[in-house]
């Protein structure tokens, strides 16, 4: 099996594995205890902390964990709109599920929530937001890479426009801390998602950055873990290994990037050679550079997805939508028609990938489509 879904999770790094192995033997304490063996567990998650925070450029103080994305980005959403009561908020349409659905959420609640659109190549216009902007607005939450097409978005100039108004700004970087340099004061983020199962950590463990002085409501209730924002037993083993992540990701992001575009360009050339209609789908330079989402016209996505499921792994969008056999909508929300929306797939590449490996997935890829072409 030739793995090139990293989007959508990626391999657990060795040591990051035995450090969660670590961290299951030794620091299987309470951290709110405060006996040695509670305070061993404490102290392995507040390094963890201090690792998070050095990722993105953040303070310790600034990193809540959480149980990963999803509630990363509804704890943000919805503990804003807690606090602020009512306002309006400006989000995007190719935001990922666990953004679009508490905007909606609020949507009928009583917020006002306006859906900014994206050009052809799947970027938000920075110009938009600031055009939907109202006296009401209390929040913009626009992602930093579109999961599905890698695509970056002007998250830099959003939050500076965000910050001038004095606007909550959140980015889900879920897809981009790790893979890219993702600071958040030059990202202007108020509100920072992170998630380590997209760069070789462990799942079921994230990290929500809040900027100092930002106001959150809780929409978990219990003890007062977290400042009193995340009740509940932190997940000790799992902090642990995004901590671990964390520092790796620090040490190799460069070596990583540099390798994985590499990979990314190696696979994009030669399908081409075999398949010469095929083309990317949203901007050719300014997204994640493991990433490529492509259109191989008169060929549907899941058929050849099914064909080639044994030998390589990866999907007709993102991996939340598996199993529908429908277009994608960030794809029909670039413009495109339906017909080339079911007619292609991602492609997600990682730092275990080899050449080697992708030879072998274009000829693969090549073979399959050719043969079931309409």
């Amino acid at each position: 099996m030739i793995y090139l879904d990293n989007n959508a999770s990626t391999p657990v790094d060795p040591e990051v594995a035995d450090a969660v192995h670590s961290a299951l033997r030794l620091s299987y304490g309470n951290p709110s205890s405060a006996h040695a063996i509670g305070l061993r567990a404490k102290a392995a998650v507040e390094k963890a902390r201090a690792e998070v925070a050095e990722c993105i450029g953040a303070s310790p103080e600034e990193i809540f964990f959480t149980s990963g994305g999803t509630e990363s980005n509804n704890l943000a959403i919805l503990g804003t709109a807690l606090q602020k009561g009512k306002g309006h908020v400006i989000t995007s349409v190719i935001e990922h599920p666990s953004v679009m659905n508490p905007c909606r959420y609020l949507e009928k609640n009583g917020f006002d929530v306006s859906y900014v659109a994206v050009d052809g190549e799947g970027r938000i216009a920075a110009d938009d937001v600031r055009k939907a902007i109202k006296r009401e607005t209390i929040l913009i939450t626009i992602m930093h890479a579109n999961n599905e097409t890698g695509v970056l978005q002007p998250v830099e100039e959003i939050g500076t426009l965000a910050r001038e108004r004095y606007i909550l700004f959140h980015t889900d970087a879920a897809q981009s801390v790790g893979k890219i340099p993702a600071d958040v004061e030059k990202l202007r983020a108020d509100i920072l998602t992170i998630v380590p199962h997209k760069f070789y950590g462990p799942k079921g463990v994230g990290a929500l950055s809040v900027r100092k002085g930002v106001q959150l409501k809780p929409i978990l209730f219990g003890a007062g873990h977290e400042k009193g924002l995340r009740p509940g037993t932190e997940n000790v083993p799992g902090i642990v290994g995004m901590g671990k992540t964390c520092e790796m990701t620090r040490l190799f992001l460069r070596e990583r990037a540099t390798h994985v575009k590499k990979l990314t360009d190696m696979l994009f050339t030669g399908i081409r050679e075999r398949l010469q209609d095929v083309r990317i789908n949203g901007h050719q330079t300014l997204r994640l550079p493991n990433t490529l989402n492509i259109c191989i016209p008169g060929v549907d996505s899941t058929d050849l997805l099914e064909k080639i499921k044994d030998e390589v792994a990866a999907t007709a969008g993102s991996a939340c939508h598996s199993g529908q056999k429908t277009p994608s909508a960030v794809l029909m929300a670039m413009g495109m028609s339906e017909a080339d929306a079911m007619s292609s797939i991602r492609l997600s590449t990682g730092k275990d990938n080899t050449e080697e490996e992708i030879r072998a997935a274009v000829e693969i890829i090549a073979k399959a489509a050719q043969g079931r072409r309409r």
